[in-house]
């Protein structure tokens, strides 16, 4: 038993101190999944300090009793300081802002900031229509689909949600690691659409909005058929998916990311949601320390590649070049400074964006906090309603692993929960 005294204070211990280790590129990549399982299971790992405690007292471990007494206060903290309120909503809409949300809404929310599990599936089957095609590549007959999930029980709220997958601008797909959201959602009455978007170095920044933008289009066009109001669209993503959601969102007749065909059309939005998006390109690229990267063979945009996934990307190509920002956005910061101001969402907050909801660990490796915070105070200071969450002690990707019992994941839901709320019942 003394092992297990050692054992138990020892994890807890060692999982709250990787919570003083802030990592940078290329490093980040090694701590991601240790910091990622220690904010995941962290009231767990404050239980295992408490239990190797208790054993250490009952069987002579004197070092246990210290570290898990350290390991089990780091662990409660860290879920006191995911799980504790905010007054963003006060100031973005108002002190009488849950005047806006209906008993209604409010049954299909999270109630809690954080609960030790928090079930999250739709009360009833979702109808989930998978590989529909939104756009043909014109001259070719690949079409760029996307997933559509509904309510099953016919009861919308008339929102519908645009969602963008993350991946780096390079990788991933539609329906990774979302599920569970999706199906919290659609419990709302929400209709989700799942984006499959064209991915770099296939297409550079403006073919990737350029593709949103026409989701967008086909949402609004669908409208009727999904029971949804075309003036209640919310653009939302994860990582670089939230960049997307801002860009286009912000941007919604710049001709610079409009679409030729798409020209005269309403791709307006009338909220926009980011899990840990990029905000801020150039601070992007020296906060992941890109500049690493100078030196390396290009890859032509546009080139399609041999290989079996889904936009024929050599896995060794992708393991170097994913989120490289010169090849996405077409140069170096020294050499292409206007497409990188261009390509920042904060270069496009003006008083009639849409209302924002930023949210992000104080930690994250890959996008830079400071940039998500001059952004909400850009926001702010244009008369934006905007809400920014950081989760202290927190990095990226915080919301993708067992979201059912992880603090942060949980909080984010339920700010999320209340402005979708909000957004729906402001038209």
């Amino acid at each position: 038993m003394i092992v297990a005294a050692y054992f138990f204070s020892g994890l807890s211990f060692l999982m709250g101190l990787l919570f003083s280790f802030r990592a940078q590129n290329p490093w980040g990549w090694f701590t991601l999944f240790p910091k990622l399982f220690g904010a995941v299971f962290s009231p767990f790992w404050a239980i295992m300090g408490v239990v190797g405690v208790i054993l250490g007292g009952l069987y002579g471990a004197v070092w246990a009793i210290p570290l898990g007494i350290v390991g089990a206060i780091i662990m409660t903290w860290y879920v006191y300081l995911c799980s504790r309120g905010h007054e963003g909503f006060e100031h973005a809409f108002g002190a009488d802002w849950k005047n806006h949300i209906s008993p209604e809404q409010v049954n299909h929310m999270v109630k809690r900031r954080w609960s030790f599990y928090l079930p999250l599936k739709s009360s009833s089957e979702p109808i989930w229509e998978r590989d529909l095609s939104f756009w043909t590549i014109p001259g070719t007959d690949r079409d760029l689909l996307c997933d559509v999930w509904r309510p099953g029980n016919g009861r919308s709220s008339g929102m519908g949600i645009v969602y963008l997958h993350g991946g780096a601008w390079f990788i991933m797909d539609k329906d990774f690691g979302t599920r569970s959201l999706f199906n919290h959602l659609v419990a709302q009455g929400h209709t989700v659409m799942d984006v499959a978007y064209r991915l770099c170095p296939e297409v550079d920044i403006f073919g990737m909005i350029g593709d949103v933008k026409r989701a967008i289009s086909w949402m609004k066009a669908n409208a009727e058929r999904y029971s949804i109001d075309p003036e209640k669209l919310v653009l939302g993503g994860a990582s670089a998916g939230g960049h997307l959601a801002l860009l286009a969102g912000y941007t919604p007749h710049l001709p610079d990311f409009t679409p030729n065909e798409l020209n005269g059309e309403d791709l307006s939005v009338s909220g926009i949601f980011s899990y840990y998006g990029p905000t801020d390109m150039q601070a992007t690229y020296e906060h992941e320390n890109q500049q690493l990267f100078v030196g390396l063979p290009p890859v032509p945009i546009g080139e399609r590649l041999e290989s079996t996934n889904r936009l024929n990307l050599d896995p060794e190509i992708l393991r170097f070049y994913a989120g490289r920002l010169d090849l996405l956005l077409g140069g170096y910061p020294q050499d292409a400074a206007d497409i990188y101001k261009l390509a920042s969402p904060i270069t496009h907050v003006h008083p009639g964006s849409p209302p924002t909801l930023l949210i992000q660990g104080q930690q994250d490796f890959i996008t830079p906090v400071d940039a998500t915070c001059d952004l909400h105070t850009k926001l702010v200071e244009s008369g934006v309603p905007a809400i920014n969450v950081v989760f202290p002690w927190t990095d990226h990707a915080f919301d993708l692993l067992f979201p059912q019992i992880a603090p942060p994941a949980q909080a984010a839901l339920h700010d999320l929960d209340r402005f979708l709320a909000l957004v729906v019942n402001k038209n």
